[in-house]
Protein backbone atom coordinates (compact mmCIF):
# COMPACT_ATOMS: atom_id res chain seq x y z
CA UNK A 1 0.00 0.00 0.00
CA UNK A 2 1.34 3.36 -0.56
CA UNK A 3 0.72 7.24 0.72
CA UNK A 4 0.52 10.32 -1.29
CA UNK A 5 3.02 13.14 0.28
CA UNK A 6 0.81 14.21 3.24
CA UNK A 7 -0.23 11.03 4.30
CA UNK A 8 1.85 10.74 7.09
CA UNK A 9 -0.10 14.05 8.43
CA UNK A 10 -3.38 12.19 8.42
CA UNK A 11 -2.68 8.93 9.61
CA UNK A 12 -0.98 10.89 12.61
CA UNK A 13 -4.33 12.05 13.04
CA UNK A 14 -6.01 9.09 12.63
CA UNK A 15 -3.77 7.44 15.75
CA UNK A 16 -5.13 10.34 17.89
CA UNK A 17 -8.47 10.01 17.28
CA UNK A 18 -8.14 6.43 17.51
CA UNK A 19 -6.41 6.80 21.05
CA UNK A 20 -8.68 9.39 22.47
CA UNK A 21 -11.70 7.03 21.90
CA UNK A 22 -9.53 4.07 23.89
CA UNK A 23 -9.86 6.73 26.89
CA UNK A 24 -13.65 6.37 27.44
CA UNK A 25 -12.83 3.65 29.72
CA UNK A 26 -15.35 0.94 28.52
CA UNK A 27 -14.70 -2.99 27.82
CA UNK A 28 -13.96 -2.54 24.69
CA UNK A 29 -10.99 -0.05 25.36
CA UNK A 30 -8.94 -2.27 27.03
CA UNK A 31 -5.36 -1.88 26.45
CA UNK A 32 -3.30 -4.01 28.98
CA UNK A 33 -2.76 -7.47 27.10
CA UNK A 34 -1.31 -9.31 30.01
CA UNK A 35 -4.75 -9.32 31.78
CA UNK A 36 -6.44 -11.10 29.09
CA UNK A 37 -5.82 -14.88 27.75
CA UNK A 38 -4.56 -14.76 24.84
CA UNK A 39 -6.27 -16.17 21.92
CA UNK A 40 -3.22 -17.47 19.72
CA UNK A 41 -1.99 -19.56 22.46
CA UNK A 42 -5.37 -21.17 23.76
CA UNK A 43 -5.68 -22.44 20.11
CA UNK A 44 -2.57 -23.52 20.07
CA UNK A 45 -2.85 -25.57 23.66
CA UNK A 46 -6.11 -27.14 21.37
CA UNK A 47 -3.82 -28.13 18.62
CA UNK A 48 -0.77 -29.84 20.81
CA UNK A 49 -3.61 -31.32 23.39
CA UNK A 50 -5.00 -33.11 20.45
CA UNK A 51 -1.36 -34.09 20.20
CA UNK A 52 -1.45 -35.59 23.34
CA UNK A 53 -4.88 -37.35 22.97
CA UNK A 54 -4.07 -38.86 19.37
CA UNK A 55 -0.51 -39.94 18.92
CA UNK A 56 0.28 -40.63 15.67
CA UNK A 57 -2.59 -38.49 14.20
CA UNK A 58 -1.85 -35.36 15.31
CA UNK A 59 1.41 -34.25 14.79
CA UNK A 60 4.00 -31.66 13.82
CA UNK A 61 5.59 -31.33 10.41
CA UNK A 62 8.42 -32.10 11.47
CA UNK A 63 10.42 -35.04 11.70
CA UNK A 64 9.65 -38.56 12.51
CA UNK A 65 9.41 -39.39 16.68
CA UNK A 66 12.19 -41.88 17.68
CA UNK A 67 11.63 -41.54 21.19
CA UNK A 68 8.26 -41.53 22.37
CA UNK A 69 8.72 -40.88 25.82
CA UNK A 70 10.82 -38.14 25.02
CA UNK A 71 8.98 -36.32 22.68
CA UNK A 72 5.88 -36.98 24.80
CA UNK A 73 7.38 -35.98 28.24
CA UNK A 74 8.48 -32.38 25.96
CA UNK A 75 5.13 -32.13 24.37
CA UNK A 76 3.62 -32.45 27.75
CA UNK A 77 6.06 -29.80 29.47
CA UNK A 78 5.25 -27.39 26.65
CA UNK A 79 1.72 -27.56 27.49
CA UNK A 80 1.88 -27.98 30.83
CA UNK A 81 4.07 -23.93 31.52
CA UNK A 82 1.51 -22.38 28.69
CA UNK A 83 -1.59 -23.54 30.00
CA UNK A 84 -0.99 -22.44 33.63
CA UNK A 85 -0.03 -19.05 32.35
CA UNK A 86 -3.47 -18.86 30.44
CA UNK A 87 -5.59 -20.07 33.35
CA UNK A 88 -3.43 -18.01 35.62
CA UNK A 89 -5.04 -15.31 33.97
CA UNK A 90 -7.98 -16.22 33.02
CA UNK A 91 -9.06 -17.04 36.75
CA UNK A 92 -8.62 -13.03 37.27
CA UNK A 93 -11.89 -13.15 36.22
CA UNK A 94 -13.30 -15.10 38.69
CA UNK A 95 -14.59 -13.25 41.64
CA UNK A 96 -13.87 -15.44 44.69
CA UNK A 97 -9.64 -15.52 43.80
CA UNK A 98 -9.86 -11.96 42.59
CA UNK A 99 -12.38 -9.79 44.95
CA UNK A 100 -11.06 -6.37 44.13
CA UNK A 101 -13.26 -7.03 41.00
CA UNK A 102 -15.29 -3.63 40.33
CA UNK A 103 -18.06 -6.49 38.93
CA UNK A 104 -18.59 -10.09 38.23
CA UNK A 105 -16.86 -11.36 35.34
CA UNK A 106 -14.26 -8.01 34.79
CA UNK A 107 -10.52 -8.33 36.12
CA UNK A 108 -8.42 -5.14 37.67
CA UNK A 109 -5.02 -5.07 38.34
CA UNK A 110 -4.43 -7.56 41.29
CA UNK A 111 -1.98 -7.54 44.04
CA UNK A 112 0.90 -9.73 44.08
CA UNK A 113 -1.13 -11.71 46.98
CA UNK A 114 -4.43 -12.26 44.70
CA UNK A 115 -1.65 -13.04 41.74
CA UNK A 116 -0.14 -15.35 43.38
CA UNK A 117 -3.28 -17.24 44.52
CA UNK A 118 -4.18 -17.23 40.75
CA UNK A 119 -0.74 -18.67 40.02
CA UNK A 120 -1.38 -21.53 42.36
CA UNK A 121 -4.74 -22.27 41.66
CA UNK A 122 -3.53 -22.60 38.36
CA UNK A 123 -0.91 -24.84 39.21
CA UNK A 124 -3.69 -27.23 40.85
CA UNK A 125 -5.75 -27.08 37.94
CA UNK A 126 -3.75 -28.17 35.38
CA UNK A 127 -1.96 -30.82 37.19
CA UNK A 128 -5.98 -31.70 38.12
CA UNK A 129 -6.82 -31.93 34.27
CA UNK A 130 -3.46 -33.61 33.34
CA UNK A 131 -4.41 -36.65 35.55
CA UNK A 132 -8.32 -36.50 33.66
CA UNK A 133 -6.63 -37.13 30.50
CA UNK A 134 -7.21 -40.99 30.55
CA UNK A 135 -10.27 -40.70 31.49
CA UNK A 136 -11.40 -38.15 28.37
CA UNK A 137 -9.22 -40.88 26.34
CA UNK A 138 -11.66 -43.67 27.35
CA UNK A 139 -14.65 -41.87 27.06
CA UNK A 140 -13.61 -40.54 23.43
CA UNK A 141 -12.72 -44.32 22.71
CA UNK A 142 -16.57 -44.52 23.30
CA UNK A 143 -17.17 -41.79 21.35
CA UNK A 144 -14.97 -43.26 17.87
CA UNK A 145 -17.42 -46.78 18.82
CA UNK A 146 -20.15 -44.59 18.09
CA UNK A 147 -19.07 -43.02 15.38
CA UNK A 148 -18.09 -46.15 13.72
CA UNK A 149 -21.18 -48.57 14.26
CA UNK A 150 -23.28 -45.32 13.32
CA UNK A 151 -21.52 -44.45 9.97
CA UNK A 152 -21.78 -46.77 7.62
CA UNK A 153 -19.69 -44.38 5.43
CA UNK A 154 -16.77 -44.54 7.41
CA UNK A 155 -13.75 -46.85 6.34
CA UNK A 156 -12.06 -47.55 9.59
CA UNK A 157 -11.90 -45.52 13.04
CA UNK A 158 -8.65 -44.15 11.63
CA UNK A 159 -10.40 -42.38 8.88
CA UNK A 160 -13.05 -41.14 11.59
CA UNK A 161 -10.38 -39.60 13.80
CA UNK A 162 -8.11 -38.30 10.67
CA UNK A 163 -11.10 -36.34 8.91
CA UNK A 164 -14.97 -36.36 10.70
CA UNK A 165 -15.72 -32.60 11.98
CA UNK A 166 -18.14 -33.88 14.44
CA UNK A 167 -16.01 -36.35 16.32
CA UNK A 168 -13.12 -33.23 16.03
CA UNK A 169 -15.95 -31.29 18.01
CA UNK A 170 -16.60 -33.83 20.32
CA UNK A 171 -12.97 -34.17 21.25
CA UNK A 172 -12.19 -30.22 21.56
CA UNK A 173 -15.66 -30.12 23.53
CA UNK A 174 -14.62 -33.01 26.47
CA UNK A 175 -11.51 -31.17 26.71
CA UNK A 176 -12.96 -28.16 27.00
CA UNK A 177 -15.36 -29.44 29.31
CA UNK A 178 -13.20 -30.31 32.17
CA UNK A 179 -11.31 -27.36 32.04
CA UNK A 180 -14.60 -25.79 32.91
CA UNK A 181 -15.50 -28.19 35.60
CA UNK A 182 -12.38 -26.84 36.65
CA UNK A 183 -13.92 -23.79 37.00
CA UNK A 184 -11.76 -22.15 34.77
CA UNK A 185 -13.09 -18.89 32.98
CA UNK A 186 -13.14 -17.84 29.36
CA UNK A 187 -10.15 -20.37 28.25
CA UNK A 188 -13.00 -23.37 27.59
CA UNK A 189 -15.15 -21.32 25.24
CA UNK A 190 -12.37 -20.27 23.08
CA UNK A 191 -11.64 -23.53 22.85
CA UNK A 192 -14.42 -24.70 21.44
CA UNK A 193 -15.03 -21.22 19.87
CA UNK A 194 -12.10 -22.15 17.75
CA UNK A 195 -13.39 -26.01 17.23
CA UNK A 196 -16.98 -24.16 15.85
CA UNK A 197 -14.90 -21.95 13.73
CA UNK A 198 -13.18 -24.90 12.07
CA UNK A 199 -16.06 -27.55 11.78
CA UNK A 200 -19.75 -25.59 12.00
CA UNK A 201 -20.46 -27.52 15.33
CA UNK A 202 -20.92 -24.92 18.25
CA UNK A 203 -20.86 -26.93 21.47
CA UNK A 204 -21.30 -24.97 24.88
CA UNK A 205 -18.05 -26.13 27.11
CA UNK A 206 -21.20 -26.46 29.74
CA UNK A 207 -23.17 -28.49 28.53
CA UNK A 208 -22.90 -32.11 29.59
CA UNK A 209 -22.87 -35.07 27.20
CA UNK A 210 -22.82 -38.75 28.39
CA UNK A 211 -20.32 -41.74 26.53
CA UNK A 212 -20.57 -43.07 23.13
CA UNK A 213 -22.16 -39.78 21.19
CA UNK A 214 -22.32 -38.92 17.90
CA UNK A 215 -23.07 -36.57 15.59
CA UNK A 216 -23.80 -37.12 12.02
CA UNK A 217 -22.10 -34.62 9.43
CA UNK A 218 -22.59 -32.30 11.79
CA UNK A 219 -22.57 -28.35 10.35
CA UNK A 220 -24.81 -26.38 11.77
CA UNK A 221 -25.21 -28.06 15.18
CA UNK A 222 -25.38 -26.16 18.65
CA UNK A 223 -25.87 -27.15 21.86
CA UNK A 224 -25.99 -24.82 24.39
CA UNK A 225 -24.81 -24.23 27.85
CA UNK A 226 -27.16 -26.02 30.13
CA UNK A 227 -27.99 -28.79 27.78
CA UNK A 228 -27.95 -32.75 29.09
CA UNK A 229 -27.48 -34.94 26.89
CA UNK A 230 -27.05 -38.90 27.64
CA UNK A 231 -25.48 -41.76 26.45
CA UNK A 232 -25.77 -43.32 23.25
CA UNK A 233 -27.23 -40.17 21.63
CA UNK A 234 -26.92 -39.66 17.97
CA UNK A 235 -28.01 -36.18 16.22
CA UNK A 236 -27.71 -34.97 12.43
CA UNK A 237 -26.64 -31.79 10.82
CA UNK A 238 -28.92 -28.20 11.83
CA UNK A 239 -30.25 -29.63 15.13
CA UNK A 240 -30.50 -27.16 17.83
CA UNK A 241 -30.81 -27.72 21.60
CA UNK A 242 -31.16 -24.20 22.77
CA UNK A 243 -33.09 -22.00 24.85
CA UNK A 244 -36.08 -19.82 24.97
CA UNK A 245 -36.37 -16.34 24.43
CA UNK A 246 -34.11 -15.15 26.45
CA UNK A 247 -35.64 -11.42 27.44
CA UNK A 248 -34.66 -12.35 30.71
CA UNK A 249 -31.16 -11.16 30.01
CA UNK A 250 -28.75 -11.88 32.82
CA UNK A 251 -30.92 -13.10 35.02
CA UNK A 252 -31.64 -16.26 33.54
CA UNK A 253 -27.48 -16.57 33.71
CA UNK A 254 -27.19 -20.01 35.62
CA UNK A 255 -30.52 -21.35 35.41
CA UNK A 256 -31.48 -24.28 33.30
CA UNK A 257 -32.35 -22.85 29.65
CA UNK A 258 -31.68 -25.98 27.26
CA UNK A 259 -33.17 -29.14 27.02
CA UNK A 260 -32.42 -32.81 28.65
CA UNK A 261 -32.02 -35.69 26.06
CA UNK A 262 -32.12 -38.91 27.91
CA UNK A 263 -30.32 -42.33 26.52
CA UNK A 264 -30.69 -43.77 23.14
CA UNK A 265 -32.51 -40.98 21.41
CA UNK A 266 -31.82 -40.02 18.25
CA UNK A 267 -32.40 -36.29 16.48
CA UNK A 268 -32.64 -35.72 12.77
CA UNK A 269 -31.30 -32.93 10.73
CA UNK A 270 -32.86 -29.22 11.20
CA UNK A 271 -34.96 -30.15 14.34
CA UNK A 272 -35.24 -27.69 17.16
CA UNK A 273 -35.19 -28.42 20.63
CA UNK A 274 -35.91 -25.68 23.55
CA UNK A 275 -35.90 -24.93 26.91
CA UNK A 276 -34.90 -25.90 29.79
CA UNK A 277 -37.37 -28.19 30.61
CA UNK A 278 -38.22 -30.04 28.12
CA UNK A 279 -37.08 -33.31 28.04
CA UNK A 280 -36.90 -36.15 25.37
CA UNK A 281 -37.52 -39.39 27.03
CA UNK A 282 -35.44 -42.43 25.85
CA UNK A 283 -35.03 -44.54 23.00
CA UNK A 284 -37.01 -41.66 20.78
CA UNK A 285 -36.94 -40.64 17.62
CA UNK A 286 -37.25 -37.20 16.78
CA UNK A 287 -37.74 -36.73 12.63
CA UNK A 288 -36.24 -33.81 11.12
CA UNK A 289 -37.32 -29.99 11.19
CA UNK A 290 -39.23 -31.04 14.03
CA UNK A 291 -39.83 -27.86 16.47
CA UNK A 292 -39.81 -28.96 19.91
CA UNK A 293 -40.44 -26.83 23.06
CA UNK A 294 -41.95 -29.37 25.77
CA UNK A 295 -41.37 -32.90 26.95
CA UNK A 296 -41.84 -36.01 24.54
CA UNK A 297 -42.36 -39.58 26.84
CA UNK A 298 -39.55 -42.36 26.00
CA UNK A 299 -40.06 -44.61 23.40
CA UNK A 300 -41.79 -41.63 21.00
CA UNK A 301 -41.42 -41.08 17.82
CA UNK A 302 -41.84 -37.18 16.56
CA UNK A 303 -42.20 -36.45 12.82
CA UNK A 304 -43.21 -32.69 11.19
CA UNK A 305 -46.23 -33.69 8.39
CA UNK A 306 -47.03 -31.86 5.67
CA UNK A 307 -50.56 -31.89 4.26
CA UNK A 308 -52.43 -29.43 1.63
Amino acid sequence: MRFRAGDAQTIHKLVELTLSDYEQDRDIDKLDVFSLPNRKAVEKITDQLLEIIYPGYFREESGAVLNTKHSLGALIEDVICKLEGQVSIALRYRPDLCPAAERAGQPVECPPAVERKCEIAAQEITESFFRTLPAIRQRLATDLDAFFEGDPAAKSRSEIICSYPGFHAVTVYRLAHELAVEGVPILPRIMTEYEHGRTGIDIHPGAEIGNDFFIDHGTGVVIGETAVIGEHVKIYQGVTLGGLSTRGGRQLCGKKRHPTIEDGVTIYSGASILGGDTVIGHDSIIGGNAFITASVPPNSKVSVVLSN
